[in-house]
């Protein structure tokens, strides 16, 4: 006789109120299930989860008691129809046992195929949920490989200077020593539109298409050199992770340390540098030293505007990752007349970096999963400041 559930039960070392709230806030809820979710947690309201393949789910909460019980309806792209998720909590001292049963209405082979599904990722999901919890690691980053990429700014100015026929994809600003892409011959300013038979268009689609795979797995790549289109492939290399720390104290300590390393690595690219040679853009369309200082000082500011949405649990979501508006640029590399001000002033905004990180609430800083995720990205940022250095260089070298 065939099924109509899926029933899970297994034990999170996690107060009952976290678990609950991880399936109740669209912010917690991307740190280990979807990449995007949008929720009301209210009887009768909405629950909108979307993940980067394409897949997404709407539904709406039915049932809540908190800290004890959710129960939400669940329309999944593809399936004839809505479907039931019901989690019971029942706490036990520091531990919380879950029990999940997700029901289908018809044991009919249209609703057998979609039952298949659930039985083979709600393991998957639940066990990152365990881990996000219990550790702050997020599965879906620790394990996923590596092209071993730097990627840069693409857009028609840019194809056209390349001889590029396309204006979507991927440019690499290099390769990283090493890994996978640098063995396979690829280079600065290749264009990838193409992975493991994929059209790749935006970093997402390649994240997206990286994801299921594993460090070791050869996968095709189709790029454009110029205007020649050419394939090759690439083995994928295993997560290179900075040390992720777990106490707000050693965060602090590491990020100031870093930002100390790259505020004297930059110093040292405008050593005897004129301000007329700070100031010239190499080509039409091309930053200026001062205007790519500009860009790092955005990058900072955009990490208090994060901090602040991780830490209220309100966090933004964009459809993508937005191109580097050039008035923005020109604003701030005009309104601070000086490359030394321009310097200063990514100095200040570092440092109230790291006085928001040294401010962390305790209710934020007991959730693992949250504080794993914000000391993941902030120490993995400094390499972007990194990346910008020979651009810096050579906009110089230019003049």
């Amino acid at each position: 006789m065939s099924s109509r559930i899926v029933k899970i039960a297994l034990e999170v070392k996690a107060p009952a109120s976290q678990v609950y709230e991880a399936f109740t806030n669209a912010t917690l809820m991307r740190g280990w299930f979807s990449d995007v979710a949008s929720v009301d947690a209210q009887n009768g309201k909405r629950l909108y989860l979307f993940w980067n393949s394409g897949y997404d789910v709407c539904g709406e909460y039915t049932s809540l008691e908190k800290d004890k019980s959710i129960c939400f309806t669940w329309k999944g792209r593809g399936e004839p129809g809505a479907s039931q998720v019901k989690i019971k909590l029942k706490s036990r001292r520091n531990k919380t046992l879950l029990t999940l049963i997700h029901r289908v209405p018809s044991v009919s082979p249209k609703w057998q195929k979609a039952l298949a599904g659930f039985k083979e990722e709600w393991p998957n999901v639940l066990n990152n949920l365990v881990s996000v919890l219990e550790t702050g690691q997020d599965l879906r980053i620790t394990r996923r490989p590596m092209l071993g990429i730097l990627s840069g700014d693409f857009n028609p100015a840019v194809a056209e200077k390349l001889s590029i026929p396309v204006h979507e994809g991927i440019r690499l600003e290099g390769v990283v020593d090493g890994m996978g892409s640098q063995a396979a011959g690829l280079q600065k300013n290749d264009v990838i539109v193409g992975l493991d038979g994929k059209i790749i268009a935006t970093y997402t689609d390649l994240s997206n298409v990286i994801q299921p795979h594993r460090a070791g797995d050869k996968i095709a790549v189709t790029f454009y050199r110029g205007s020649e289109k050419r394939s090759t492939t690439i083995t994928l290399s295993p997560r290179v992770l900075p040390e992720i720390h777990t106490r707000a104290d050693d965060l602090v300590e590491a990020l100031r340390k870093l930002y100390t390393e790259i505020d004297s690595e930059l110093a040292k690219c405008f050593e005897g540098v004129s301000e007329e040679q700070a100031s010239h853009s190499p080509a039409a369309g091309e930053w200026s030293a001062k205007e790519v200082l500009a860009h790092l000082i955005h990058g900072e500011r955009d990490n208090h505007s994060w901090i602040n949405d991780m830490v209220s649990y309100q966090e933004r979501v964009s459809d993508g990752y937005a191109d580097n508006y050039s008035g923005r640029i020109k604003a701030t590399a005009g309104v601070y007349k000086t490359y030394q001000e321009l310097l200063k002033e990514l100095s200040r905004n570092e440092a109230e970096t790291v006085a928001m990180l040294a401010a962390l609430p305790e209710d934020f800083l007991a959730r693992k999963g949250s504080f794993w995720r914000l000391s993941y990205v902030l120490i993995s940022s400094p390499q972007h400041a990194q990346g910008h250095y020979q651009q810096i260089r050579s906009a110089i070298a230019s003049a």
